[in-house]
């Protein structure tokens, strides 16, 4: 009915005072509509509540649905997933889960991937996963200030999918993902992203987006009990490290640090460890679980942590350049300009945005 008006998801939603997701929820089958709001709808819809409501025997069954499972870690079965298409092809993202609320999902996994790739999924209302939605890969927590203002501004969903900077590219190469984040520095130009998205993306016209610069140091507890400064530092017996994965480029910036320092990988306590991401690396330090870590210094303001500067770092989004057309990534990149973001990032995130939404043909 909505659409034989010609009336947008979004447009009925504002009118009735829900949200987009609760129109897509109320015409896939899924969400009961109280009475004002079945009343409300009628009315802007201008036809009788008969007209759109029926009584049904039973609600409608979920689907199945075979997707990409796009994740660094290990996903069980009942892992809830959001979900996206590119092209013909369905993705599927864990999400992540605190011990304050349930997450927002699309479905849940009912068997594990086959071949680490395709995995068994239970989707409730696959029409929600519309073309407004991008998946963007890459470990800047930061980013969902940007994906929250973009549903606001423009109707956009983002979909992340926590990923070092080396998956995030190895993702989007083979056309997982829309946008890769990357912070990847190359040692001998001291260039960030560029010389990698060269050798990896050969023969393509690529476009990096600059979302913000930001300091990568060691994460503490407050009042930094241990006196941790420098590399040297985490090769004391009584000092626990908890480490990124590889292909991060927080972990090549541990491996130059202790190779500087002249210190071997085995002489670290934790060097083995594994967090997957700037948060949950801080988490281990805010549980008590590890000392130290290095991230970004919004992971530690995030938990309240102490924070000693190290390095300075460039964050791009990586894109193919025929992807800047889509409305949904004009949309999203056009967001980059305004103050607003810029604000955010700076005061709650720390981050330098001087150079926010410049672009660089590659």
């Amino acid at each position: 009915m909505r659409k034989t008006r010609g009336i947008g998801a979004s447009d009925l939603a504002r009118r009735v005072g829900v949200s987009r997701q609760t129109i897509y929820a109320i015409e896939a089958g899924t969400f009961i509509p109280n009475t004002e709001v079945a009343l409300l709808l009628a009315r802007e819809l201008e036809a009788p509540i008969g007209e759109l409501f029926a009584l049904q025997a039973s609600a409608p069954a979920p689907e199945t649905l075979s997707a990409e499972l796009l994740s660094a870690s290990p996903a069980g079965k009942g892992q809830s997933v959001r979900i996206a298409q590119i092209g013909s092809r369905w993705m599927s993202v864990p999400v992540p889960v605190t011990p304050f609320f349930m997450p927002e999902a699309d479905g849940i996994l009912q068997e594990a991937p086959v071949n680490g790739r395709q995995a068994a999924l239970m989707v409730f209302a696959k029409e929600e996963a519309s073309h407004h939605r991008l998946l963007l890969a890459g470990c800047d927590p930061a980013t969902s200030l940007l994906a929250n203002m973009a549903e606001r501004a423009s109707g956009i969903e983002i979909i992340s999918a926590a990923a070092s900077s080396k998956l995030a590219l190895g993702w989007l190469k083979e056309g997982k993902v829309h946008i890769a984040g990357s912070h990847l520095e190359d040692r001998q130009s001291g260039e960030f992203n560029l010389p990698q998205v060269r050798r990896q993306f050969a023969g393509e016209e690529m476009l990096a987006v600059t979302f913000a610069h930001w300091e990568e140091g060691f994460v503490v507890a407050p009042g930094n009990p241990k006196g941790i400064a420098k590399a040297e530092h985490l090769a004391r017996k009584n000092t626990r490290f908890v480490n990124r994965e590889t292909g991060s480029g927080i972990r090549s910036l541990a491996d130059r640090l202790l190779a500087d320092a002249g210190i071997p990988a085995e002489k670290v306590q934790g060097y083995e460890r594994i967090a997957f991401g700037h948060l949950p690396a801080a988490f281990q330090v805010l549980s008590g679980d590890a000392d130290v870590c290095l991230a970004t210094r919004s992971a530690a303001r995030t938990f309240g942590l102490d924070f000693i500067a190290l390095h300075s770092a460039r964050y791009d989004f990586i894109l193919r350049r025929r992807s800047a057309d889509l409305p949904s990534v004009k949309a999203l990149l056009d967001l980059l300009q305004l103050a607003t973001l810029r604000r955010k990032l700076e005061y709650l995130a720390g981050y330098d945005t001087r150079h926010t939404g410049e672009r660089r043909a590659i």
